[in-house]
């Protein structure tokens, strides 16, 4: 039991730095030009030099939610984290582990909502760029989705040991 309490800690405490980095880092989508390579994140457009992200005025509201909810699911995926080890100290038995695992799962559901969101209306829009595909960040926020998914069930399965 303890061999699989330290391997979903180590588990959570990759997701949590995997979403750090997805949601820091601007290679969410990458594309060339005649000018170069250049990489578009949730924040700034970097060719040579970063700027700010340019953003059709109806696709503002989009990216500020995606932005939000990835930022959000940092911070459940941070709470979900302190939870675990609060809850493993203080709590009984058969009681441990029900927040953890549901805060974990809303962590899920943001990462869900904020990549299908930027799935749906940035994927492959890169204005003056040709041949955009998804950079590392975005397959980072894919990999973070499904470890929180599996990281919350395993929690609620846990609380019965």
């Amino acid at each position: 039991m303890l061999v699989l309490l330290a391997g979903i800690f180590v588990v959570h405490i990759a997701t949590v730095i995997m979403l750090f980095v997805s949601t820091i880092a601007n290679v969410w989508m990458v594309s060339s030009s005649n000018v170069g390579m250049a990489s578009s994140g949730l924040w700034l457009l970097c060719n040579k030099t970063c700027e700010q992200l340019p953003v059709n005025s109806h696709d503002d509201a989009s990216l500020k939610a995606v932005q939000a909810f990835m930022i959000l699911s940092i911070i459940f995926s941070v709470i979900a984290l302190v939870m675990f080890i609060v809850q493993l100290f203080t709590l009984e038995k058969g009681k441990r582990f029900y927040i953890t695992g549901a805060i974990m799962l809303v962590c899920w559901m943001c990462i869900l909502i904020g990549v299908s969101i930027y799935t749906a209306r940035f994927t492959g829009k890169m204005v003056g760029f040709t041949n955009s595909h998804h950079g590392y960040c975005f397959i980072l926020a894919w990999i973070c989705f499904c470890f929180s998914f599996i990281i919350g069930i395993l929690y609620l399965v846990l609380r019965k040991k």
